[in-house]
């Protein structure tokens, strides 16, 4: 086999790597600096061998971050539609409100400058959503909810779990990353209503609880 054969055969197996990769999730520069080198080499390929399952590649090189989505259905395409290889996944209120104060916690953050990790204790995160919930007197049913919405964002992909740092050791708060993918689901469009949004949320969370008390 030629010189050239080979390096044909190893960008085919590099293209299927990286695609069956991203048909998995998330591929991020932190993670594989060889793995998003050889992305950014192939990215053109890329489109076009996940184009053919009705897919696009998403990939922002400033903040690091690849993954695939869907693409856009046009009303006046007569072609078949395709089945939907990546699947919607639809969010309970409490975790797209959570999403949604995170995404604004990383503008506001973003806008100061300096590190590019935003890192949240548990108990941080609680105080961000506390006064967007009616009041309870059951803080511990409240810590577990907000918890599980954690772990499902977490899940999601939005959020790291990180060790705690030595000063937390002792104690029972989580310590989490904001990973800077949740951009690309909350753009700046949605944060520009996010106020309009949250005072929806607020009167939503209202009528649910529906003078409801833990008494």
């Amino acid at each position: 086999m030629s010189d050239q054969e080979n390096e044909t055969a190893a960008a085919t197996n590099d293209l299927s790597a990286l695609a069956i990769l991203l048909l998995k999730g998330v591929i991020y520069h932190d993670a594989d600096a060889g793995l998003w080198n050889a992305l950014l080499n192939l990215q053109a390929s890329v489109r076009d061998y996940v184009a053919v399952l009705g897919l696009e590649l998403v990939l922002d090189e400033a903040e690091g971050y690849a993954f695939l989505r869907s693409r856009p259905e046009c009303e006046d395409d007569a072609a078949p539609k395709l089945p939907r290889l990546v699947a919607r996944r639809p969010l309970s209120f409490p975790v797209s409100l959570l999403l949604a104060l995170l995404r604004k916690k990383l503008a506001e953050f973003d806008a100061i400058g300096g590190d590019t990790r935003l890192v949240l204790t548990r108990d941080e995160i609680v105080e961000l959503i506390r006064v967007f919930l009616p009041e309870s007197s059951n803080e511990a049913k409240l810590i577990d909810q907000i918890e599980t919405h954690l772990n499902k964002i977490v899940e999601l992909g939005f959020l790291r779990r990180l060790k705690a740092s030595a000063a937390n050791q002792g104690g029972q708060a989580a310590v989490f990353e904001v990973r800077r993918i949740l951009k690309a689901f909350v753009d700046a469009q949605w944060l520009a209503d996010f106020d309009a949004r949250l005072a929806a949320y607020q009167a939503q969370l209202g009528a649910a609880s529906g003078g409801t008390s833990d008494e």
